[in-house]
Parts: structure tokens; C-alpha cells; sequence
């Protein structure tokens, strides 16, 4: 053993073992700390990821599914404010409210809230309105006038930008075409829409060659030219004359249809005789030719070529003038006749002396005076500055002198002499007279302004003057009374209710009914008629009778709104809505008959009532804004704005329509209960009746 090998001592050995023995484990203190900062993270995201899921089912099972739905042409784009899940066309949402955008193009957007409830299934409605768009109008002729919705807008081509989109009622009107009326759709969105029509011409195209080559054309009396073998003829009934010296004229009833051809061949004209045109002084003196009367003067008397005929003049109060006369063949004279008188005198006393006296509209001085008159009947007027005139008709006879005493009276004194305030009709009728001049206003305004709520466009403003006292009868014409007319009238019945006891006003019947009517009562009480009839038919009217009539448009007009200084806007006043039993207008019991009616009004009154159950107005006129409707004189029209100032108008003498005024028990919207509200027709309605009126004088 070397000296490197000498074992160690025993005690040393022992402590070797010792120092290399086992021992327990303990981890460092730094790898646990390693270990659980690397779980922690592992932990947090798998908790993140329950609470994510927990809230996703809880979400899935509360949410609800909202459908957002708008009536667009293009799609919409929705935005929702809060947590939605979009699923296809739905969204998922819980309860709740959330605030809402919807847009589309060419539409204005929405902005609102969206109410979500506990309902499984919603659908939600979005009313986008459409932005406005652009109308281009065109016409051939171009130049038409363009009315939309009644108002005038211009002339095309005439392009309208800014235009609502919805329906429009389009008029289209030019001079000699039919008038267009079409309802035309704006689209809008900020399109650009092109309307193009071809006007239809309102003319025929008549064809016709005639002998002579050399003519001179007039249609309804006016002057027409003929261009080749065409003349264009305004569709209606009209007359065509052809004449051409030397020839017999010849007048051809032409029914011209618009825009159609019409072949009238070939059109002889017979060659004339000779014309003398006679006239005489004074005129209307009967002419025969040969013992055979040809008419009165001034008078064109036909005469055979080359004939030597007798012609002789007679006039009442007048000699006889006798002569003979020959022409040629298509020749033309004239000739005047001074006729003699047959004369009477006429001795006229007259007070003032400084009266004036004129005979057939002659001057014959001043003073009483005898005159020597034609043996005719003749018009005497004795005037004077300051008193009312006075006419006297006279037939002076030969050998036998008469005599007219005339004490004038003033014009005051005139008038009331001749004007009752009141007057009583045959039939039990009272009338009350209104006169123009003695009360603050009797120049107004028919229609009403542009900006009166409820206007229509047949209203438009036109100003009047009335000068003529008349009589208006209180109130409208009854059943009873119509009846002595027409014995068998029946007004009938509406929604089951009478309109035709004895006392409620006749209705259903024709303008021309009731201006018959006013006929039949002026013959019944020796009254000169107002209307002029031709076999049974109103062909006219003569405004200087003081006969029974229809009031005039005007006039009812000045009844009804002319209130001392006021004009009235309703049969009322001024008040709207209208207190109950203002008048006879569609309440609320009315609804089972005319499905209209004024909400919250009553009059106790389900179809006409009796005449004079509801107030009069200040002038003691009654149901002029209700009960029923009224027929008026005027034949219906639309007047051109700007007119000037009319007096006394009692419309045109003939026409297809007349024009009705006031409310009845059928109607219950402001338009129509306002006292300037229009209506026309000409056949009889169950709510349309009418009152008598009459001039004073």
C-alpha cells in the first residue's frame, strides 16, 4: 500500500457516510412560484371563455327576432344602436328600446327608436318618404297651358323641378286643341320623369269644291278662310254659309267632330235675282210685292229679272206709298221711302214747367205744348233734373185733339211710392225687399282669396256692383207650393227618411224646373215672365222684367255674406266649428244617410227640415247656408281673373250648366260649408232646391 492508499481513520469514515446519506426533497421555492404563474393566465382565459359562453346562451335564449321592413324601390340599410346579432333579414335583439336609422336611396332617412318586446316574432313598419323629383312636360303644338291639381303653372315645354312624389291631377289646354286631363304618377326620388303628348286638334277638316270657284266662307256668321279644298271647322253644330255676288247664299248645317275628315262634294250656288234693299222713314213698314208680303222694312225684297213689279209700303198712321220698280239678273238697289203721316194732336199739361216733353226719344221742347203726332201709337217721357220720369203711351187719332195731364214726382218720392218693403206672393210666400243703395256696401267681391282655407278653384274673385232693388223670398220654395205647379211633384226620399212633406223645401228637380216655375207664378199674378220659353223650354231671360226669377248669383251672394259693414265667411258669422242648430247641415245623425258629417255638431235634423226651423240672418232670410241647396240665374262658369267691375250680372242668357249656392243637409266639410262655395249641374238632386226673387222695379 502506498502512501497514497493509507485508509482514513474510522471517525472520519463515519462522517463521510453521514455527509452522503439520502435526504427528503424540497422543491426550490423559485420553480413553485414558476409553476403557478404559468396556471394562472390558463385559468383566466378558460373562466373569460365560460362567463362569453354563459352570456352568449343567455343572450340566444332572451333575444328576440326584429324584422325592419319599409315600402322602398331600393334597399334599405338599417342601423340599430346597442348589441343586435343580424341573422339573414332579422335581427336578434333583446328587449329593450334602441335607437334606429334607416335609409334608401332616393329617400328622405329615418331617424326614430325601436321598441322591442317580449313577442318571439317582430316586424317593425319604416315609412321612408320619397325625395322629390323632377317633371319635364312637353306638347306638340308646344305653348299648351299646364294646370296641376287646378293650378296653373305655366306653359310647355315647362320643366317643374321639386315635384312630391304622388299623384297629380295634369291639365293640359291650348287654343283650338281638345283639353287633356290625365292623372299623372311623380315617381320622385330625385328622378327625372318626361310626360310627351300630341294635342288633339278640335277642329274637323271639311273637303268640299264649289261652283262658283270664287266664294266667301263665314261659320256661324264670322268670316272663315278656306286653304285649297280644306277648312278647318271647330268641332260642334255650326253653320256654313257660302256666298258670292250675283248668287243666292246658301247656309249648310255642318256637325264638325274633332280631329276627323269630312267630304262635303261639291256645292252649287243658284244665281240671284235682283235685290232692292229698302228702307223707309220711319222704319217697319210692311212690304208687299205684287200683292204679297216680303217683310218689313229695311228689307231686302227679292225681284224677278227683268219684271216690273209693284211695291207697296204701309205703316199704321201713316199714307201708303205705292211704286213700281224692274232689275236685272243679280243686281242690287237701294231705295228709301219717306213715309207721310196721318196725324192727331196731343195736348200735354205738365208740372214742373220746366219739364222737358220727348216723343219716341225726340226732343220736343219744354213746358206743356200740343203736338201733332203720327196716328200711331207713340212713347211720351216728360222729364225733369231732380224728379223720376214718367212715360205715357198715346195713339193720336185724326180729327180728335187728346189731352195728358203729368204732375211729376221727385225721384224720392217715385220710389217710395213704388217700392213696398214687403210683398206676398199668390202662394203664401213672403218676399223682402233688399236695396244696394241705401245700405253701406253694394260693391263686393264674388269668390274667394287664393289663401281661404278650403277655396276651390271655380272661386275665383271677380268684383260686383248691384244698383237694382230686389225682392228675395224668406225662405225656399216648398213641396206644398210647388205642387199647385206640378201636381204630381215627388221629392223622394233619402236613406229612408221623406224628403216630400208639404212644408220642406222641393228638391229633385231641374234648374229649368224651377225658372218654369217662376214663369207659372208671374202669369199667375199678370206679371210680365223674366224667362223667355220656347216650347216649354228657358231659351233666354229679359233683364228688364220685374217678372219672378232665380236670384242672381250676385245677389245671393249679397244676401247671404253683405252684412251691414261685414262680409260673412258662413251662414253663421265668422264662428268655426259652428254652434249646434246653426243651421240644417250634415251631424251626426245624418251619417246613416250621407257617410259624411261634421264631428261633434248636431241640429236635430237627419235629412231636410221644414223651411224656417233654423235661424234667419240678420236680414231675416232663411237657410241660405243649409237645408238645402240652391239653384241661382247664372249659367255655371268660371270667371278670368282680373275682370272688370260688373253691375247688376245675371249671367249668360243660355247654357248646358247652372250655377248652385250654399250648403244643404248633405254636407259637412269646411269647402263646402263657406258662403262662397260653388256648385253647378243641371239635372234635380235630393239636395239641391231653390227661392224666388224679383226686381222692384
Amino acid at each position: 500500500m502506498t502512501e497514497r492508499e493509507v485508509p482514513a481513520p474510522a471517525t472520519e469514515r463515519q462522517t463521510a457516510q453521514e455527509t452522503l446519506a439520502a435526504a427528503a426533497f424540497e422543491p426550490r421555492q423559485e420553480v413553485a412560484a414558476e409553476a403557478r404563474s404559468r396556471l394562472q393566465p390558463r385559468l383566466m382565459i378558460l373562466a373569460l371563455g365560460g362567463v362569453i359562453l354563459a352570456y352568449s346562451l343567455f343572450f340566444l335564449l332572451t333575444a328576440r327576432s326584429v324584422t325592419i321592413n319599409a315600402d322602398t324601390e331600393t334597399p334599405i340599410d338599417v342601423r340599430v344602436g346597442g348589441l343586435n346579432l343580424p341573422f339573414g333579414d332579422r335581427l336578434l335583439m333583446r328587449p329593450g328600446t334602441y335607437s334606429l336609422d334607416v335609409m334608401a336611396d332616393g329617400y328622405y332617412p329615418f331617424t326614430g327608436t325601436l321598441d322591442v318586446d317580449t313577442a318571439d316574432v317582430q316586424n317593425r313598419s319604416v315609412n321612408l318618404i320619397p325625395l322629390p323629383g323632377t317633371l319635364i312636360l312637353e306638347t306638340q303644338p308646344a305653348g299648351a297651358t299646364v294646370a296641376i291639381d287646378g293650378k296653373t303653372v305655366g306653359t310647355t315645354p315647362l320643366t317643374l323641378e321639386e315635384i312630391a312624389a304622388g299623384d297629380v291631377r295634369l291639365e293640359l289646354s291650348a287654343e283650338r286643341y281638345l283639353t287633356l286631363e290625365d292623372v299623372l304618377t311623380v315617381e320622385g326620388r330625385g328622378i327625372t320623369q318626361r310626360y310627351s303628348k300630341d294635342l288633339i286638334p278640335g277642329w274637323a277638316r271639311v273637303s268640299l269644291s264649289t261652283i262658283p270657284d270664287s266664294i266667301e266662307f263665314s261659320l256661324d256668321g264670322q268670316p272663315v278662310t278656306k286653304t285649297g279644298d280644306i277648312l278647318e271647322i271647330m268641332a260642334g253644330s255650326r253653320q256654313l254659309t257660302l256666298s258670292a255676288a250675283g248668287y243666292v247664299s246658301r247656309t249648310i248645317d255642318v256637325d264638325a267632330v274633332a280631329n276627323t275628315d269630312l267630304d262635303l262634294g261639291t256645292v252649287e250656288l243658284a244665281a240671284a235675282e235682283g235685290v232692292l234693299r229698302l228702307t223707309s222713314q220711319p222704319s217697319g213698314a210692311s212690304v208687299t210685292r205684287d200683292g204679297q208680303f216680303v217683310g218689313t222694312t229695311p228689307v231686302d225684297v227679292a225681284m224677278s229679272p227683268n219684271v216690273n213689279h209693284q211695291i207697296v209700303l204701309r205703316r199704321a198712321g201713316y199714307q201708303a206709298n205705292t211704286f213700281r220698280a224692274s232689275l236685272e239678273k243679280g243686281s242690287i238697289e237701294q231705295k228709301a221711302i219717306t213715309l207721310k203721316p196721318t196725324l192727331g194732336e196731343v195736348n200735354i199739361q205738365i208740372t214742373p214747367a220746366t219739364a222737358r216733353i220727348a216723343v219716341n226719344g225726340v226732343d220736343q221742347g219744354v213746358g206743356s205744348s200740343t203736338l201733332s203726332l203720327p196716328s200711331v201709337e207713340q212713347t211720351i217721357v216728360i222729364s225733369a233734373p231732380g224728379y223720376a220720369s214718367v212715360e205715357r203711351k198715346v195713339t193720336p187719332r185724326a180729327g180728335l185733339a187728346q189731352r195728358l195731364k203729368i204732375d211729376l214726382l221727385t225721384e224720392e218720392e217715385a220710389r217710395k211710392a213704388a217700392i213696398k218693403p214687403k210683398l206676398l206672393t199668390s202662394l203664401g210666400q213672403t218676399l223682402l225687399l233688399i236695396d244696394p243703395l241705401v245700405e253701406p256696401i253694394n260693391e263686393f267681391t264674388l269668390g274667394a282669396p287664393r289663401r281661404d282655407a278650403g277655396r276651390g278653384a271655380n272661386e275665383v274673385e271677380r268684383p260686383v256692383r248691384l244698383t237694382r232693388a230686389f225682392y228675395m223670398a224668406t225662405t225656399e220654395v216648398t213641396n206644398a207650393q210647388f205642387r199647385q205647379f206640378t201636381a204630381d211633384h215627388d221629392s223622394g226620399q233619402a236613406g229612408g227618411k221623406s224628403l216630400d212633406r208639404e212644408h220642406q223645401p222641393a228638391v229633385d228637380l231641374s234648374w229649368q224646373q224651377a225658372a218654369s216655375f217662376c214663369n207659372w207664378l208671374s202669369a199667375r199674378e199678370g206679371l210680365e215672365p223674366f224667362y223667355k220659353e220656347r216650347d216649354g223650354i228657358i231659351i233666354g231671360f229679359d233683364a228688364a222684367s220685374t217678372g219672378y226669377r232665380l236670384p242672381s248669383e250676385a245677389e245671393w251672394a249679397f244676401a247671404s255674406r253683405v252684412q251691414g259693414e261685414e262680409i260673412w265667411r258662413f251662414a253663421w258669422g265668422e264662428a268655426w266649428p259652428p254652434a249646434d242648430n246653426s243651421a240644417n247641415l250634415a251631424d251626426g245623425a245624418s251619417a246613416i244617410v250621407t257617410g259624411r258629417i261634421l264631428n261633434g255638431y248636431s241640429d236635430g235634423a237627419v235629412v231636410s227640415a221644414e223651411v224656417g226651423k233654423f235661424p234667419a240672418n240678420p236680414r231675416g232670410l232663411y237657410d241660405l247656408g243649409g237645408n238645402v241647396s240652391e239653384w241661382v240665374n247664372d249659367v255655371y262658369r268660371i270667371p278670368v281673373p282680373g275682370e272688370a267691375v260688373e253691375e247688376n250680372p245675371l249671367g249668360d242668357a243660355q247654357g248646358d250648366n247652372f250655377t248652385i249656392r250654399g250648403a244643404s243637409w248633405s254636407l259637412s266639410r269646411l269647402r263646402e260649408l263657406r258662403l262662397t262655395y260653388r256648385d253647378y249641374g243641371e239635372r234635380g238632386r235630393d239636395d239641391v232646391g231653390f227661392r224666388v226673387a224679383r226686381y222692384a222695379e
